[in-house]
């Protein structure tokens, strides 16, 4: 009897069935099925919950929507089926007590229509969203970001987890592909540009220190990482091309999230009962913004940020579809130095800062189907981001000195069309113009120590520049095994009338029944940080010239050969070797020395430059990822890679981020709770990662000189020449969620670098004590938060 009781108590928490423990709640899924190329609705699709027994089941209405009621809260898998596609099979979609769970469904048109009968489902579950993405690219979803250790809703540190994929320094979400600079990452959002959308950015970076982007708004959407297809311009390291998911058109539901990061509120809903458009916002307040406004100090200095964004779904009955999207971001920091001398300890403590980063962009799309086998989709967009820095220096008097005044603006108006013509199944083509506007109002004013003065760096009004981007792309399934990808993309700057024409190309071929080889070519180029062209420097005759204006695009031909083997439904292997030769990358000019452009993190450097630099990555990858089953997922990814690089003294040395090596291992728990007690419809989640990577590159310090000049001298002939400790961190995400009726609470507390482990960032020379320091990276970082759905 005792037996029996352990077994079934051990059967009430550990077990996997939905229905067990949570039968009691019930919700409601629905959705649209659509073509995938030409998103036009399919009607009659079979739509079944294949997780329920007896199954669930419904059919789609002549517009493509679906609904299924009474579905009991936990994870499902559905199962869509219409004559002349592909099955598509979702498994593990969350359903909640306090939100309807709405989905977009693509299927893909088979090409044997007449001949074959039935095609069995492949369950590709990280396969991206663009079916032009055949090497280096996956999906990710909302869920993972809010499931995954160490994620906290930001889709930059998820990807950490993945293969290639690294952190350049905790305290922000900069990420290093494949030994990249981070900024060579291109952010797009209902398939424009978007700037930096993260606070606490510098300008000709792609990551700050925490998300602006809401996952409230986004849906699934795409990771790329080496050879984009034509459609992408404009990036060395990777992609992010995010979609926003609609609000509820039928329901009005809300959101409040409350925690250390901020305090969240979303609404979403419908604008009228006989009308299907609807809304969807989130807004977000930070929580040391809130502390500091009632006097409580509990930084350095007062450190606040807040944003908005939003997703308007405006359909109608024959004129297409518009949206209206955006987002909005501020960001600040004021420290205010020591006044008191004796207790002086270092130079940050005389220095006072006002920093501040403000970013948005606001948009308007209109998709349109012509006849049945086109799909328009225009997006105007006009966005900007601003920041800047005014730094003071206490002199031995206490007298303010003025030592940084910064300010840079960009804005940009966009506008990007985007015809899909699909021939038949086997041919689909898709082809885009994009044009932009830029104006530029930027200023540096730096202190020089040499000279004891500030000196002006950059200094530009109100002076507008064009880019144009063109593409066209062909994808052809020459069966149902092989699929073939073409295309070309062309990116012109006419600041200095610079351009580049870039072919892509890539092939997959699936073998075997659960073997699949791709490879993938592509040539790209990326915009110089924009202060960069706007440098200004004192000629020999005194008088100063911008030495940067002609600088050129930077290039890297990318080389990706992949073999996937899908051991099972749940359980798949990747493996990837790729070569990156960069070209064409900003070097000094006119003297012999190691500077690169590829080694910056942030900011520019005041000196002359030529595109006369190269580079080179090099590696391999491997992935061993089980999706979530029987409540139980992992993934564990590992590389070996080089990352190289020339400067003008041709020199090939290590990068700044030429670590070698790298593994990452994820995994979670869910553990599903009965009908009673504390735990009753609950669900207890349980993950970690663990990430160990090769030390990064730094340069010895000239100790003698850096006396004698007050301040940091490298030597340049030993340039990455160091080796910084290896890196590893413990995080983990501990969940508790219980579903009430018509409401979802989580609990949750993400403890990263739970050992506390002081990883070392680099070195630098402290002028007060004349000696050289070690400065660390974030120490042990609880984060808790509190979620209501309702």
């Amino acid at each position: 009897m005792n037996a029996r009781r352990s077994f079934l108590f051990f059967t009430l928490l550990l077990c996997s069935s939905v229905a067990c423990g949570q039968a009691r709640f019930t919700q409601t899924i629905r959705g649209t099925v659509v073509d995938q190329s030409l998103q036009t609705p399919i009607p009659v699709a079979t739509v079944a919950l294949v997780s329920l027994s007896p199954i669930k089941g419904t059919l789609t209405e002549a517009d493509g929507s679906f609904r299924l009621t009474g579905v009991p809260v936990g994870r499902h898998t559905i199962k869509i089926s219409f004559v002349g596609y592909k099955d598509a099979v979702l498994s593990n979609v969350v359903v909640d007590a306090g939100k309807e769970l709405i989905l977009s469904i693509n299927l893909e048109e088979t090409i044997n229509q007449l001949t074959e009968v039935t095609v069995k489902p492949t369950l590709e579950k990280d396969k991206p969203l663009n079916e032009m993405a055949t090497v280096s690219a996956r999906t990710f979803s909302v869920e993972e970001t809010q499931r995954f250790a160490a994620a906290v809703n930001d889709p930059a540190r998820m990807a950490t987890a993945y293969a290639g994929v690294v952190g350049a320094d905790d305290g922000n979400n900069l990420i290093v592909i494949r030994g990249n600079a981070p900024n060579g990452l291109l952010w797009r959002m209902e398939g424009v540009e978007i700037p930096n959308p993260n606070h606490f950015a510098n300008i000709g970076t792609a990551a700050g220190g925490v998300s602006i982007l809401s996952a409230q708004l986004l849906a699934n959407s795409d990771f790329m990482t080496s050879a984009f297809p034509a459609e992408y311009g404009n990036a060395l390291s990777g992609v992010f091309d995010l979609k926003l998911r609609r609000g509820n058109n039928q329901k009005r539901e809300s959101t409040v999230q409350a925690g250390v990061l901020g305090i969240d509120v979303s609404s979403e809903g419908p604008f009228s009962k006989n009308y299907k458009g609807s809304y969807l916002f989130n807004y977000r307040y930070s929580t040391l913004g809130i502390l500091s406004k009632v006097g409580v100090n509990v930084t350095s200095g007062v450190t606040t940020f807040q944003d908005l964004s939003f997703n308007v779904y405006l359909p109608t009955n024959k004129a297409g579809t518009f949206t209206l999207f955006g987002f909005g971001g501020l960001s600040s920091q004021n420290i205010e130095a020591n006044r008191d001398s004796t207790a002086w300890t270092s130079e940050f403590d005389r220095l006072s800062e006002k920093y501040y980063a403000n970013t948005g962009a606001v948009g308007a799309t209109h998709s349109l189907n012509i006849g049945r086998k086109a799909f328009l989709k225009t997006v105007i967009l006009a966005s900007g981001y601003r920041n800047g820095l005014k730094g003071n220096y206490l002199t031995d008097e206490l007298k303010p000195q003025l030592r940084e005044d910064d300010s840079y603006t960009v804005q940009r108006r966009t506008i990007s069309s985007v015809l899909t013509y699909k021939l038949n199944a086997k041919n689909t083509f898709r082809t885009g113009l994009i044009g932009a506007q830029i104006r530029y109002d930027l200023r540096n004013n730096t202190w020089v120590d040499t000279v004891q003065q500030i000196r002006t760096m950059v200094s530009v009004n109100n002076q507008t520049a064009y880019t144009l981007q063109a593409y066209g792309q062909w994808n052809y399934r020459l069966s149902e095994q092989v699929t073939l990808n073409a295309g070309l993309h062309y990116l012109g700057f006419m600041l200095n009338s610079t351009h580049s024409v870039e072919p892509r190309a890539s092939v997959r071929w699936a073998f075997l029944p659960k073997h699949t080889l791709s490879l993938g070519y592509g040539l790209h180029s990326q915009l110089q940080n924009p202060a960069l062209y706007f440098i200004k420097l004192p000629a020999a005759d005194g008088s100063l010239m911008a030495p940067n204006r002609h600088l050129g695009l930077s290039k890297s031909h990318h080389t990706v050969l992949a073999y996937d083997y899908s051991i099972n439904d749940h359980l798949r292997l990747k493996a990837e070797a790729y070569y990156q030769a960069l070209f064409n990358l900003p070097v000094s000019a006119g003297t012999r020395d190691a500077f690169s452009a590829v080694n910056q993190m942030y900011g520019f450097s005041a000196r002359p430059l030529a595109n006369t630099g190269k580079g080179r990555n090099y590696g391999a990858e491997l992935t061993l990822e089980q999706f979530l089953h029987h409540n139980l997922y992992f993934l564990w990814s590992a590389s070996l890679y080089r990352s190289e690089y020339q400067g003008s003294d041709q020199i090939w040395r290590s990068t700044r981020y030429d670590g070698k090596y790298a593994t990452n291992l994820l995994a979670g728990k869910e553990f599903i709770m009965g009908e009673t007690g504390v735990f009753k419809n609950s669900v207890l989640g349980l993950n970690v990662k663990l990430t160990y990577f090769g030390g990064y590159r730094d340069t010895p310090i000239n100790l003698a000189e850096s006396q004698r000049q007050q301040q940091t001298v490298y030597v340049d002939a030993l340039t990455n020449t160091l080796k910084i400790p290896d890196y590893f961190r413990t995080d983990i995400r501990l969940s508790w969620k219980k579903n009430k009726l018509h409401s979802t609470r989580t609990l949750s507390l993400d403890i990263q670098n739970v050992t506390n482990r002081q990883n070392v960032f680099g070195q630098y020379f402290e002028p007060r004590s004349g000696t050289t320091k070690t400065y660390f990276m974030t120490g042990l970082l609880p984060i808790l938060s509190y979620r209501i759905v309702f």
